[in-house]
């Protein structure tokens, strides 16, 4: 299992992670990200880590758990 994990202050909105996985992240009113899910499966591990690789402002990380 990975888990998953924001730095909040650095999140500007952009969105990127949602298009890559809906399904652990997603926007609140506010513009900062929100973590859907924490702990990702081994075989979604692979997609989280594009949609958190895609952040511009490297706001996500993907760590061991």
């Amino acid at each position: 299992m990975a888990v998953v994990k924001a730095h909040l202050e650095a999140c500007q909105g952009y969105a990127n992670c949602v298009v890559g996985a809906e399904d652990v992240f997603d926007i609140d009113d506010d513009g900062i990200v929100v973590l859907l899910k924490t702990t990702i499966a081994d075989g979604d591990r692979t997609r989280v880590e594009e949609a958190a690789r895609s952040c511009p402002v490297s706001a996500l990380a993907i760590e061991d758990d």
